[in-house]
């Protein structure tokens, strides 16, 4: 046996989980995108398919979150963007999603308030 044929298998393993987590998360952020799953509960729950995902890169995939408005959230609670979703600490975990869901909850508030004027 040479070296080639041992890491062969290995090699392909490793495409084919980095293939399903990038389709997963791909879905997962059209679910998001689309508002059918709240990202608090995705911070809460912490999926297998977002363990190593950045935080910024899950709270852009929400509409009309850019990188500025991302940056600006974070740093009112003192969160790298950079950090990814697994790394948080429990606290950190219900803080954030306690002020996403408060993000949330004033969208909708100022959206009905929109549609009645």
């Amino acid at each position: 046996m040479d070296a080639a044929t041992i890491s062969d298998p290995q090699h392909m393993l490793a495409l084919q989980r980095a293939n399903r987590v990038r389709l997963a998360r791909a879905a997962l952020k059209r679910k998001v995108a689309a508002g059918e799953i709240n990202p608090a509960e995705i911070v809460l729950t912490c999926p297998w398919e977002v363990e190593s995902m950045s935080i910024s890169e899950l709270l852009m995939s929400q509409k009309r979150w850019g990188r500025t408005r991302c940056r600006k959230f974070l740093m009112t609670i003192g969160l790298s963007e950079t950090k990814t979703v697994s790394s948080l600490t429990e606290r950190q975990r219900v803080t954030l999603a306690a002020l996403l869901t408060a993000k949330q909850e004033e969208r909708k508030r100022v959206s009905k308030k929109s549609s009645f004027a």
